[in-house]
């Protein structure tokens, strides 16, 4: 099982001033104690559940391409962009620079998208839920497109592009990895199921994301997709520093299940130092997990 640090929260000690050296140093201490991911949030605002609307929030493509000069292995994406959020041509120019500029460690990670307070805030257009999981399709369908040999026209029913034209390409080949956020049983999963090589579940306990990956098997046999071919991850609210033993405890279970991957985020005011100790606390018992 392998670790990763998703970090969502800019309201640090030192202010705007402080956040490019808190948000590198963290990277880096991530990259070094063994994590094989690092992530940033997709919003324009502060989550509102998380901390205020009006907190500090970085837009996450410019936050990951500073990250991909600071760090040299860990793998780098957005947990996860919402499909309204850019033009999906533009979305796969973008993960592709990202991935051509860190030598081949960008990941795509898109969702449906949910905060429509930031949408009407900045006056973008917030669809209905239908329109934007058929939206999130094309999406998807026009990066995998963009990344492939095929630079032809791409008609949907929401986009139209009349080249899809992506040079130069990205390193990872045939694509980079596409990780499709969210656990909804109906659209979301048989999307990774579909399209993906990655899922994000949230963990609120075992027999949930038992339930969940029950649920994506089903559809890759529908699909005629091999299960074993997707990264399952899940992100996590638990503090392995807190709780170390607890922490392992609980992701013994987890990796049981199969889950690949397990995203914490810092806790406290410091989390350069934060992540030194998640990594060091659990890194090592994680790597024996699931074998």
């Amino acid at each position: 099982m392998q670790l990763a640090v998703h970090y969502p929260y800019f309201t640090l000690p030192g202010g705007a001033a402080a956040t490019a050296g808190l948000l590198s140093d963290s990277a880096r201490a991530a990259e070094d104690g063994g994590c094989t991911l690092f992530t940033l949030m997709d919003h324009w605002f502060q989550m509102e559940n998380l901390a205020t609307a009006q907190d500090p929030m970085l837009e996450g493509y410019t936050s990951l391409g500073f990250l991909a000069g600071r760090t040299e292995r860990i793998r780098l994406g957005l947990l996860v962009t919402g499909v309204t959020y850019r033009h999906p041509g533009l979305l796969a120019k973008t993960v592709t620079t990202l991935d051509v500029l860190s030598g081949g460690r960008a990941m795509l990670g898109i969702g449906a998208a949910w905060y429509e307070r930031e949408h009407k805030g900045l006056g973008v257009p917030f669809p209905s839920m239908a329109e934007r999981f058929e939206r999130l399709e094309e999406a998807v369908r026009i990066c995998k497109q963009m990344w492939s040999d095929d630079d032809g026209p791409f008609d949907g029913q929401h986009y139209s592009l009349a080249e899809t034209i992506c040079e130069p390409k990205p390193l990872q080949r045939p694509e980079p990895p596409i990780m499709i956020g969210g656990s909804g049983e109906k659209k979301t999963l048989a999307f990774v199921a579909r399209y993906g090589s990655l899922c994000n579940l949230f963990a609120p306990d075992q027999d949930t994301v038992a339930h969940k990956l029950d649920v994506l098997r089903g559809h890759c046999e529908r699909e005629g997709r091999l299960y074993a071919d997707i990264e399952k991850t899940i992100i996590t609210s638990l503090d392995p520093v807190a709780d170390g033993a607890g922490f392992l405890r609980e992701m013994e279970g987890f990796a049981a299940l199969g889950v690949d991957t397990v995203c914490v985020s810092p806790q406290g005011q410091d989390p350069v130092a934060w992540t030194r100790s998640a990594t060091a606390a659990t890194v090592g018992s994680l790597s024996e997990m699931g074998v």
